[in-house]
Order: structure tokens, then C-alpha cells, then sequence
């Protein structure tokens, strides 16, 4: 199969696979809080993602800078989930998703800088589409109409995020090209698991399920399993191509997490907010070509 049309294949799903989780994060996240719905999602997708290195019989051989590279990944990775979930927390999570499309700016804008890929005409006005979109969905109109500005709730928590996502991209393509994706992908999985382990006991945040129902204990344990098969194909995808061309794709999860929220949450948006998600997400698709 052609190398473009894999890539743009195998960023379909990672678009839907984190389009789900994050649907799923929003809805978890206000029942039982930001974190258990982060920690134990990961970790569900880090003994998954294990399995899978163990049956494929995968060789264990980590070069020096994969090996000092992925602590950092994993790092930044979890920094772009804790600000996102809490987003999800506070806030409505259409606006939320809308907002996270900047994640796609943030890998563009590193990769032009620090990698040397440049970006086509159509990707250009693409970034400054998904820019003003995001912006347009993110702002919070009816305050305007009292003649006050404020972001809606959520949405500070969604940049921080979407630039820890923009960061882990880029760093997450290099060490895919050395080791491939499936020790990157497990590497970074144990990475993140660990360091939110480290986080609770830093600030002693909870993290037991107790008291949640075993519906919802096993909904988490399939987030887990869907987002990193999303990782994968993603990092699988950055083996063969680009960073500048398959994150873009994949970052029009918004479509399906925004689509889910309306459908089953009941989100409300605004005519113009509505405006903006779309434009947001057009932007995506033109950063494709």
C-alpha cells in the first residue's frame, strides 16, 4: 500500500480511538475525578501494550537516546492529559475538545522550527483556520453580551495541554524512528504510569475506586485499551512519514468527541461557537494536503 494513504489511514484511527477516550475522559472525569479516570485508563494501556510486546516476542534493545528521550515523553504526555482532564472537569466538553485542536499547531509549529518540515500553502491556512477556530469555540459570548471577557470554563487547562501534546509529539516521531512503535509506545505507557504514581503520592491525590460502581471501573479499563491502540497506530505511523502530515489527521478527534458529546451529554453550544468548532476542524483536514 502506498506510504501516504497507510499514513493517513493509520491517522483515521488514531483519530477515532482518542476521539472516544476523550469523550469517555469527559465523562469520567466529572464522576470521579480528572485523575483516577487518567491514572487508571493508563495503566490499563500500559499492561495492554505489554501484552502485546510480549506475543509479538519484541526485542528489548533501547539505544541511549530513546532510553534518556522517553522519561521526557512520558512526561510531558501526562502534563498534556492532567490539563486536559481537568478541562474536561470544569468545563463543557465540546468546547474543550474544540480548544485541544491547537495540540495539531503546537506539533507543526515544533517540527517547522526544530525538525526542519515545512508546511505546504493549504497547511498554512489550515493552522491559522484550526487558530481562529479554536479561539472563535473557546471564548465565552454571553459574557461579551455583559460587556465582560472571560474564556469559558476549562479552556486555560486545554492550551496548557494541547502544548504538553504538541511537545510529546515531536520528540515521541524521533524515538519512534529509532526503536519503532511498539518499545516507544510501551516505554512511554510505563513512563506515564510511573510518573502519575509519583504525582499522587507528591501532592496525595487519591486514587483508589473503591467506591465506583464495576461499570465504571471496567468503562476506564476500555479507554485504556482504546487509547493506546490510538498511541500505536499514531507512532506506528510516525516509523513511515511525518509528524507534519499524520498528527493533523489524527487531531481531528475533536470530530468524534464533539459528535459524541452532543449526541449522548447533551453539550450546548452557541451558533458561533459552533462556527468555530467547524472551522477548527476544516483547518485540520486542510492541514492534510
Amino acid at each position: 500500500m502506498n506510504t501516504t494513504i497507510l499514513s493517513i489511514l493509520l491517522g483515521i484511527g488514531g483519530m477515532f480511538g482518542w476521539g472516544i477516550y476523550d469523550f469517555l475522559g469527559g465523562v469520567f472525569s466529572k464522576q470521579i475525578g480528572s485523575f483516577k479516570s487518567l491514572f487508571w485508563s493508563q495503566l490499563a494501556g500500559a499492561i495492554s501494550i505489554l501484552l502485546i510486546a510480549f506475543a509479538s516476542r519484541a526485542e528489548f534493545h533501547i539505544p541511549t537516546q530513546a532510553l534518556l528521550l522517553s522519561p521526557v515523553a512520558a512526561i510531558v504526555y501526562s502534563a498534556g492529559y492532567l490539563f486536559f482532564f481537568k478541562g474536561f472537569e470544569k468545563g463543557n466538553v465540546s468546547i474543550i475538545a474544540a480548544t485541544m485542536n491547537l495540540w495539531a499547531v503546537f506539533t507543526m509549529l515544533f517540527a517547522f522550527i526544530f525538525m526542519g518540515q515545512r508546511l505546504t500553502v493549504t497547511q498554512t491556512i489550515g493552522v491559522f483556520m484550526i487558530i481562529s477556530g479554536a479561539t472563535i469555540a473557546s471564548i465565552d459570548w454571553g459574557s461579551i453580551a455583559n460587556q465582560k471577557f472571560q474564556l469559558s470554563l476549562g479552556v486555560k487547562e486545554a492550551v496548557f495541554g494541547a502544548f504538553f501534546f504538541g511537545v510529546f509529539w515531536n520528540i515521541s516521531e524521533i524515538i519512534s524512528e529509532e526503536i519503532g512503535w511498539l518499545l516507544t509506545t510501551l516505554l512511554v505507557k510505563f513512563g506515564i504510569v510511573i510518573f502519575l504514581l509519583i504525582f499522587s503520592f507528591a501532592v496525595k491525590q487519591e486514587v483508589g475506586l473503591i467506591n465506583s460502581s464495576t461499570k465504571t471501573k471496567y468503562a476506564i479499563l476500555l479507554m485504556g485499551v482504546i487509547e493506546v491502540c490510538a498511541v500505536a497506530l499514531v507512532n506506528y505511523g510516525l516509523t513511515i512519514g511525518d509528524a507534519i502530515l499524520i498528527t493533523p489527521i489524527a487531531s481531528a478527534l475533536s470530530i468524534v468527541t464533539i459528535t459524541l458529546a452532543v449526541i449522548f451529554l447533551k453539550d450546548k453550544i452557541t451558533k458561533i461557537q459552533g462556527f468555530g468548532i467547524a472551522m477548527a476542524i476544516l483547518g485540520i483536514v486542510a492541514t492534510a494536503f
